[in-house]
């Protein structure tokens, strides 16, 4: 029996610290943490100073059981769970319940999992931080007495089956505040002025600095333009400069994997996770942009050896932040002569992303020289100007370029170009010049990134904290995550070239949007509600300060049980108030008008599967029910959109002698045939859908079913062997196994079925963050 155990929270993180300690040393692993707050009204003494009652979740009984066991004889314990108040908790959960002495128990910290790292941290160990742990036990308490009071609140008022969260109220706050602005937004249409020139053979591009409010405005000008000389008017030319930015914090991290590597927030998480776990990246739960000296010298020594002297920078950068511990690292490699690892490809991704912005970091500036030219019209007091830049030295950029989530970016980086050679006084011949009708944009919708970022600008959530938001606002359907194609929209254009002038109209596409945070119309009853009802609950600077609260209990500056005293008398008397609303006042419904044939009312309304229209009054025994489709929201839907719903189910045609009928359930619009159910593509839709289309959506789907079942065995039909998304796997029940390296599928015999089924380990125990619950 090993005399000295560690103890951390992850299986993976387990095996990378045993290769590096001795064979002194046992590492086990807690899968998570070990007990939690139990369901129901008994897990917190709101009398008694909101002392907590917790449990041991079932699934870790065993998991306990070989833990005592180990550390019964054992001379040192260490428990060595992640640097961070979840990490701090989970030690403390495991101290208490494995009763563990203060004489032989150690906590022990590291910030990546590296040789010298973990030895550090085993010869300075320290005690439990009680204040870290208070500050975990009070963000766990306070979120499970906002989502236990308020949620049945939901549940009486609005829809059974809703929940409420102080964190994700906000973030769904956000993102229906968003959509109203933009559905309330009136865009704006201006004439843009660009021109094409050409000098010794070269063209480059300028622009008229203002635009034109109405295009005779625009068309004046350009037709001016005819009989105009243009020349060089001004000419500047000045160095500038472009500085790295810092190494990544959990937020930019998770902002830009979405950027350049399209990855969800939850995933760039669980990616990170991996490479930190196997010792290849430092802890990814960090708001510090810190680097240590010894990562700093580590850099030096890479860019040197890779770039040259004259590419390295030292570079201190300091956390805006308040709650940041500059103790803690940015997210680095903890090797930076490495800059490829092995690994699956987004964990090489990913990998490669944090290894080039560190090592940018501390690279030099790129030294640019911009060119600014003024062109003069001879017939106008208006200027042209071109932008032109080129880059003198590279520094940094050499390695990396930051993104950003401008979705202007584009046409502001257009001119920034390199310009031919110039002088002033020099005449210019003009190739063609070009008035185009653009329009006002509203602010973007959300990404998951964008919201990131919203989220910490406003102090809102921790890095431990986006990932799970994000995740349960989509979970729980009051936020959809979708591409939308947009909807065409005509432009005017006016050029001239070669003495002429000729106008076009011009159709382009508008609106369109890849991967963006749409509200439900459950978010907007709700929202509304809560705004109403609970206004400081989703208050944004109510819930920065709450945030900052935790920062204080954290650094030992405020009681946690003060701290949510303070704030739950408040809250609870607003739980009470809310029973003298009635569910009819709760504004879930909408009168549109009267049916035009029949006079009876049309309402808009939440039902039991979702948003709906009807025709009739409640007690009408004749009454008719249409579901909306994707992007209609109660609030605003009219009373011609609502009677097109009733359109449906629609007869679309005949296939294999049975009808075809189009319609919208509560998965969304379908066709019925033979009652099987086929779902229309994002596209479609279900009033215009032709028979053509109809027919190849139900062949389509019979071959995809056809490609997906593999085998079946005669011995117990209701194990099968199924295609699926990452390959073949077996079902059976409910149940989900995978297929062992090296067998094949198609050749699986009905015993060796069964033994893959027995012999797989319930993955259904082992938890997340592992299993830390956020």
């Amino acid at each position: 029996m090993s005399k000295n155990i560690v103890i951390v929270e992850s299986p993976a993180k387990a095996k990378t610290i045993e290769g590096y300690l001795g064979k002194d040393f046992k590492v086990a692993s807690s899968y998570g943490h070990i007990r939690d707050l139990p369901k129901g009204d008994k897990a917190i003494d709101i009398h008694n100073r909101f002392k907590p009652t917790y449990e041991i979740t079932p699934d870790k009984k065993e998991v306990i059981k070989n833990l005592r066991s180990l550390v019964k004889d054992a001379d040192t314990i260490y428990l060595a769970s992640d640097d961070d108040r979840e990490g701090e908790a989970i030690s403390w959960h495991l101290k208490e319940v494995l009763k563990l002495k203060d004489e032989n128990t150690k906590r022990i910290v590291f910030r990546e999992i590296t040789k010298n790292a973990i030895q550090r941290a085993i010869e300075n160990p320290r005690g439990i931080d009680y204040d870290l742990v208070n500050a975990q036990q009070a963000r766990r308490i306070l979120d499970r007495l906002v989502g236990f009071e308020l949620s049945p609140v939901l549940w009486k008022k609005i829809k059974t089956g809703l929940s409420a969260g102080r964190v994700q109220s906000v973030a769904v706050r956000l993102i229906v505040e968003r959509e109203r602005e933009i559905e309330a937004f009136e865009a704006k249409s201006s004439f843009r002025i660009t021109a094409q020139f050409e000098v010794d053979g070269k063209t480059f591009q300028a622009e008229l600095p203002k635009k034109f409010e109405t295009k005779a405005e625009a068309e004046a000008f350009l037709k001016a333009c005819l009989q105009a000389e243009f020349t060089v008017g001004n000419l500047e030319k000045k160095p500038a400069k472009k500085s790295p930015a810092p190494p990544f914090t959990t937020s930019t991290l998770q902002q830009e994997a979405s950027r350049k590597l399209y990855f969800s927030v939850a995933q760039t998480m669980s990616v990170a996770q991996k490479l930190y776990e196997a010792g290849k990246i430092t802890y990814m739960r960090t708001d510090s942009v810190n680097l240590s000296e010894e990562a700093m010298r580590s850099a030096e020594s890479a860019i040197k050896n890779e770039f040259g002297d004259q590419y390295h920078k030292a570079r201190k950068y300091t956390t805006k932040s308040e709650g940041a511990q500059e103790a803690h690292e940015a997210i680095r490699p903890t090797d930076f002569s490495k800059p490829e690892i092995s690994g699956d490809r987004n964990e090489q991704r990913l990998y490669d992303l944090i290894w080039k912005r560190a090592i940018a970091s501390q690279m030099a500036d790129a030294q640019l020289e911009k060119t600014n030219i003024t062109i003069q019209i001879s017939n106008s007091d208006l200027t042209l100007s071109a932008h032109g830049e080129v880059i003198k030295f590279d520094g940094f950029l050499k390695v990396y370029m930051e993104s950003t989530d401008d979705e202007n970016e584009e046409d502001d980086n257009q001119n920034k170009t390199l310009l031919p050679p110039m002088q002033i006084g020099q005449a210019l011949q003009l190739r063609e010049m070009k008035g185009k009708e653009s329009f006002t944009r509203p602010a973007p919708r959300y990404t998951e990134a964008s919201l990131v970022k919203k989220l910490e600008e406003l102090g809102i959530g921790r890095p431990s904290t986006y990932a799970p938001t994000i995740s349960t606002i989509q979970k729980r359907e009051y936020v959809i995550k979708e591409s939308r194609d947009g909807t065409p929209r005509n432009y005017q254009e006016m050029v001239i070239a070669d003495r002429e002038f000729k106008e076009s109209t011009k159709t382009e596409i508008t609106g369109a949007e890849k991967q963006k945070l749409f509200p439900t119309n459950i978010a907007m009853v709700v929202n509304d509600f809560l705004v109403e009802h609970f206004p400081n609950v989703i208050d944004y600077n109510f819930t920065a300060k709450v945030e900052k609260e935790f920062d204080d209990i954290a650094s030992g500056g405020q009681d946690w049980q003060d701290m949510i005293d303070n704030f739950y008398g408040k809250f609870h008397h607003s739980v009470e108030e809310t029973e003298q609303v009635s569910r009819q006042d709760v504004n879930s419904s909408r009168f549109l008008g009267n049916h035009p044939e029949n006079g009876k009312p049309v309402t808009a309304r939440l039902g039991r599967f979702g948003p709906l229209v009807q025709i009739g009054d409640n007690d009408d025994e004749d009454k008719k029910f249409a579901s909306l489709k994707k992007g209609q929201f109660i609030e605003n839907i009219s009373l011609e959109d609502a009677l097109e719903l009733f359109k449906l189910p629609r007869d679309v045609g005949m296939f294999e002698g049975k009808k075809m009928v189009a319609a919208i359930g509560r998965f969304g619009p379908y066709i019925r045939h033979d009652g099987n159910f086929v779902s229309l593509k994002k596209e479609q839709d279900p009033l215009s859908i032709t028979e053509e289309e109809a027919i190849q959506l139900i062949q389509d789907k019979r071959e995809a079913d056809a490609k997906k079942h593999i085998k079946t065995f005669d011995e117990n039909p209701e194990i099968q062997i199924l295609n699926g998304r990452w390959g073949p796997y077996i079902k059976f029940g409910k149940n989900n196994y995978k297929i062992p390296k090296g067998k094949e599928a198609e050749n699986l015999t009905y015993q060796e079925t069964i033994e893959i089924i027995e012999n797989q380990p319930d993955t259904k125990k082992k938890g997340g963050r592992f299993a830390k619950k956020k």
